[in-house]
C-alpha cells in the first residue's frame, strides 16, 4: 500500500515579525539578505542561487559552527511565487534526493502593514525524525530571520 502525501508528517510555525511583508519576503529571495540569517544557531550561509520564479529554482549551501562544521546542500524548485504574499517550492537535501519535500511560506500583512504574519508551512516529510529535526532548524531559523527583519 502506498503511503499518501496526508499521511506523511509535517509542520507549521507561525511567526510574527515587526517588520513589513515586503521586508521580510525579500530576506527569503535576495543572497545578500539570505546570508544575514539562514540556517540554525551556528550556522553560516556560504552561498545562495535563487531564481524566484514559478518554475525557477534555489541552491544554499550552509555550514555548521566551528572548523570540522558539517556543510548542508539544499536545492528546490519555485511552484508559485506571489511577490510580498506567498512562496512554494520544493525542498530537497543534495544528500538525501530521496527525501524530497515541500514548502509553502505566506506572508500577511497586519498593523496596517507594519507588521508580517509567516506561516512556514513544511510537508511530505520521510519521517518524523526527518519532521523534528527541521521543526528545531526551522525555529531557531526564523528566530534569526525576526532579529534580521527587525534590527535595519
Amino acid at each position: 500500500m502506498s503511503e499518501t502525501i496526508s499521511q506523511k508528517p509535517s509542520l507549521t510555525i507561525r511567526r510574527r515579525i515587526a517588520a513589513p511583508p515586503a521586508k521580510v519576503y525579500a530576506a527569503w529571495i535576495e543572497p545578500e539578505k539570505l546570508a544575514r540569517w539562514w540556517g540554525p544557531a551556528g550556522c553560516e550561509m556560504i552561498d545562495a542561487t535563487i531564481d524566484a520564479r514559478t518554475g525557477g529554482t534555489f541552491r544554499i549551501r550552509f555550514k555548521e559552527a566551528g572548523p570540522e562544521g558539517e556543510i548542508h546542500d539544499v536545492s528546490g524548485t519555485y511552484d508559485a511565487v506571489e511577490p510580498d504574499a506567498k512562496l512554494s517550492f520544493s525542498w530537497q537535501w543534495i544528500t538525501m534526493p530521496e527525501r524530497k519535500s515541500h514548502v509553502t511560506l505566506t506572508f500577511m500583512a497586519e498593523d496596517h502593514g507594519a507588521a508580517t504574519i509567516l506561516i512556514l508551512h513544511h510537508t511530505q516529510f520521510f519521517d518524523e525524525a526527518a519532521r523534528d529535526g527541521h521543526q528545531e532548524g526551522w525555529s531557531s531559523a526564523l528566530d534569526k530571520l525576526e532579529v534580521c527583519c527587525t534590527s535595519e
